[in-house]
């Protein structure tokens, strides 16, 4: 029989290490901690800090033999997990501990429908099939807030938003009510009013089915709206951990400490009303075809853009905010003439709008754009030093190659990389050394107008607060001028001078950043901001807005 007093989840002194040519790495060094019934344990730290590698120990779902245990134990309901064959986890994992993954559509399966990925899981672990099947399916995509569950069975992971995945991926993982639910950043790609949908989700579950939960995040305000309690990590090591709520007000460590000071300070390059407008839109249209039936007769239009007008000048910041779909990026690709476009688009004083690709070479070196995701943005096959060359090669052919070189260390230097990286590979940085990387790419060419999109999200809360002190420093010294953007109000306070609100396709409101923050005029603005800023954690880890 069960012995319900002790923890459901006891890890102690467990060690992870992995062999790669020759080299041994010691990523996790001796954590020890404790997870309750109905108790949700957060795990926080910086990116590298072995948060992800002590929850797939737990599951067992390391690459072994490369990785192995020097020291430690697992012990799940009184069982030893690092001691079990592959064939015995295989009945804890699914059934007893399930986990939810940071990014839905790498986790999903492209070529499966939602109704096959989420059967699969039901006939493997409770048998169930035909009929039987697909009602537990239905009831879990509507248990998960998915809008018409019936007519979601046939659809491809593509055809769903981030949080529309996010929750079929959280379906997945309840769909034989586990006992454990790890949560690894579940939330990092979502804007902010899905983040707040996603936690209030995660909390009601949990409620509802007493479920234990092991939370890993690098954002600390997660942790005070879902936890009761943190352990914190650096190095492969827990330096601290307690209650939230003791953590969080008397810090013991410095590295917490640290942690809970990196929020990004708000410091905006000022409105400069008397400076040259860099690039502006009146009306701006970016409208994309439906087409059905067999001679492909478009029957609608999907409003990616639809009339938006916008202005900035030299040296200013202009932070473009709101949900998944909203527009903001289609809007910053528009203005940089990399996708087709309806409406006038000024830069530095030229109409580029219509131009060909030719036409359009003279003025890109002028204008560079900061993708999300770095290690997608960067060629794995090239060197730092020829990536950041690339555009010098292609917009300076006659420059000889120790100007070049020069330029190349000069934009190193700027984003805080030191010369000798250049010869090195994207694989061998960490996250916020390859921003930094894609940062120096983009300036490099001494450009006017940047368009940053999203470009702090997948980082932790030390280089999130890091890369916005990098963006101001860059800006100041280069005089440059930016699109910021981001779903995280955070940042966009703490970059922007002025404030443009999408939702669907069409500005909701804009102007200065500080007023917007202070009184918004619209209901939507007002969310935003509620899910941002304002949400509390309510007794018993249910989240309210």
């Amino acid at each position: 029989m069960e012995d319900t007093s002790q923890p459901l989840l006891d890890v102690r002194d467990l060690s992870v290490a992995f062999r790669q040519g020759g080299r041994e790495t010691l990523a996790v060094d001796r954590v020890s901690f404790k997870i309750g019934r109905g108790e949700c344990v957060a795990l926080v730290g910086e990116s590298g800090s072995g948060k992800s590698v002590s929850a797939l120990s737990v599951m067992k779902l390391l690459p072994y033999p490369a990785a192995y245990h020097p020291s430690g134990s697992v012990r799940f309901k009184g069982e030893e997990l690092l001691g079990l064959s592959e064939r015995d986890i295989r009945h804890v994992r699914g059934n007893d501990i399930t986990m939810v993954f940071q990014e839905p559509m790498t986790s999903l399966n492209p070529l499966h429908t939602i109704e096959a990925q989420l059967a699969e899981i039901l006939a493997l672990h409770s048998g169930k099939r035909g009929a039987a099947a697909r009602a537990r399916i239905i009831e879990l995509l509507s248990q998960v807030g998915i809008p018409d569950p019936a007519t979601r069975l046939g659809s491809y992971p593509h055809q769903l938003s981030g949080g529309q995945r996010q929750r079929v991926m959280i379906a997945m993982a309840l769909a034989n009510e586990p006992d454990l639910l790890i949560a690894d950043e579940p939330t990092t790609a979502l804007d902010v009013t899905v983040q707040a949908q996603i936690l209030k989700l995660l909390a009601d579950i949990r409620a509802r089915l007493g479920m234990s939960m092991l939370f890993i995040t690098h954002d600390l305000g997660i942790v005070r709206k879902i936890a009761d309690a943190v352990c914190v990590m650096t190095g492969g090591r827990i330096v601290e951990q307690g209650p939230v709520e003791r953590v969080f007000t008397a810090p013991a460590h410095p590295y917490t400490r640290a942690l809970l000071a990196a929020e990004p300070r708000p410091d905006p390059a000022p409105p400069r009303p008397d400076a040259p407008v860099v690039i502006s839109s009146d009306n701006l249209k970016v409208w994309f075809p439906i087409r059905r039936g067999l001679m492909r007769k478009t029957v609608g239009q999907i409003k990616a853009v639809d009339g938006v007008s916008i202005e900035l000048r030299q040296g200013e910041t202009l932070g473009v905010v709101g949900e998944s779909g909203s527009g903001k990026t289609t809007l910053g690709l528009a203005l940089l003439r990399l996708i087709s476009s309806n409406g006038p688009i000024v830069f530095m004083g030229d109409a580029i709008q219509g131009l060909g690709f030719k036409a359009m070479r003279r003025h890109r070196r002028h204008m560079q754009i900061v993708f999300q995701d770095p290690y997608g943005a960067l060629s794995p096959r090239m060197s730092v030093a020829d990536i950041v060359a690339e555009g010098l090669m292609v917009h300076h052919p006659r420059m000889d190659e120790h100007e070049r070189e020069a330029r190349v260390i000069r934009a190193l230097s700027d984003v805080g990389l030191d010369a000798g990286a250049r010869f090195r590979y994207p694989h061998e940085f960490s996250g916020g050394q390859r921003q930094r990387i894609s940062i120096a790419r983009a300036i490099v060419l001494e450009p006017s107008f940047v368009v940053l999109d999203e470009p702090t999200s997948a980082l932790d809360m030390l280089f999130q607060s890091q890369m916005v002190d990098l963006l101001r420093a860059l800006q100041r010294k280069r005089d440059l001028t930016y699109l910021f953007i981001s779903h995280d109000l955070r940042v966009v306070a703490a970059l922007a001078s002025r404030l443009v609100v999408m939702r669907q396709g069409k500005v909701v409101e804009q102007g200065p950043a500080a007023e917007l923050f202070k009184a918004p005029q619209s209901d939507y603005t007002r969310a935003l901001l509620a899910a941002a800023f304002r949400m509390e954690t309510a007794p018993g880890g249910a989240v309210s807005e």
